[in-house]
């Protein structure tokens, strides 16, 4: 595949997931053979990658993402919210077939939530697809999950990165569940690892450590910083140099779907302005509390409401 180069530069480039989010309000989210009722539905586009790279260019960061879409009303949404955020879409992968990815969510009166994915073309992407003068100049790459094929051009795509690009990762369950050998080639190059803390501790098969424990294990292996979400406490983080942790702040929680999403801008928008490991941390709890407060995206601060804060 021949590629044009173009001036969109971007600091911070997403690489995952695009789909839209089905979500759906429920009293309670029912177990085995136990109903609930739907009160109210919003669509909304998501995707974990996309959401951090939307609230990164909220805080006046250059974004792009790699993602695939299909020509369909669900892909014309996600390009039209990438566009109206100012998300540059010189790295999105346009599929002439199949449907664009879904993730279908139910959320509760507390806003806690259960999500069933429908990935679509989202797990067809090849590393010949990715235009590589585009991603030598960034950053920032940020990996996501997949469900299926397109972890294989991850792993491809590392060989492609420059040296001084940091790559953060956040693997969620879905990668975690493939276990640490399968992750290991974007762990040893990953520069800030982002997840949460079941999350660690099923990465690291250790139920019984002390975070920091499992934060020096990761240290040992290679990476530089790991940042361990534990959702209404705080955050646990840790480098080479020192730990913290930093408590969350209160907020009217409606849904927390991209509860870590928003977080990883905060985070990654701090370290791109070169602020120590608690100061990230804080912003990073902040811009998540902002964003739990209503559905979808409509709720990430912008860069002024982050001045006016801090």
């Amino acid at each position: 595949m021949e590629f044009l180069d173009n001036d969109l530069n971007a600091e911070v480039i997403g690489f995952g997931a695009l789909n839209v989010d089905k979500l759906y309000s429920v009293e309670n989210i029912a177990g085995h053979d136990e109903e609930s009722f739907i009160k109210s539905e919003t669509e909304t586009p998501g995707g974990s990658a996309a959401n951090t790279i939307v609230g990164l260019a909220r805080l006046g960061c250059s974004t792009s993402i790699i993602g695939k879409i299909a020509e369909d009303d669900d892909g014309d949404l996600i390009e039209y919210n990438l566009a109206i955020n100012g998300v540059y879409s010189n790295n999105l992968i346009y599929s002439e077939n199949g449907a664009t990815g879904k993730c279908l969510g139910f959320v509760d009166s507390n806003g806690e939530r259960c999500l069933y994915i429908d990935p679509g073309v989202n797990d067809e992407i090849r590393i010949d697809e990715i235009n590589p003068l585009n991603i030598m100049r960034c950053k920032i790459m940020h990996y996501t999950s997949f469900v299926g094929d397109s972890f294989k051009a991850q792993i491809e795509l590392l060989n492609l990165l420059n040296d001084e690009t940091v790559l953060s990762f956040d693997p969620g369950m879905l990668y975690v569940q493939k276990g640490f050998d399968e992750l290991k080639p974007i762990l040893k190059r990953t520069n800030i690892l982002l997840i949460n803390e079941s999350e660690l501790r099923l990465l690291c098969n250790n139920n019984e450590a002390s975070l920091k424990e499992l934060a020096i294990s990761l240290l040992d292996f290679g990476v530089e910083t790991v940042v361990v979400k534990q959702g209404s406490k705080g955050v646990f983080a840790m480098d080479n140099s020192q730990d913290c942790f930093v408590e969350s702040y209160p907020c009217d929680v409606v849904d927390t779907t991209a509860a870590g999403d928003s977080f990883n801008s905060g985070f990654l928008y701090s370290f791109l302005k070169g602020f120590d490991l608690e100061k990230s941390c804080r912003i990073g709890n902040w811009v998540a509390s902002k964003a739990i407060e209503g559905f979808g995206m409509d709720k990430f601060p912008t860069l002024k409401d982050l001045e006016e804060f801090f």
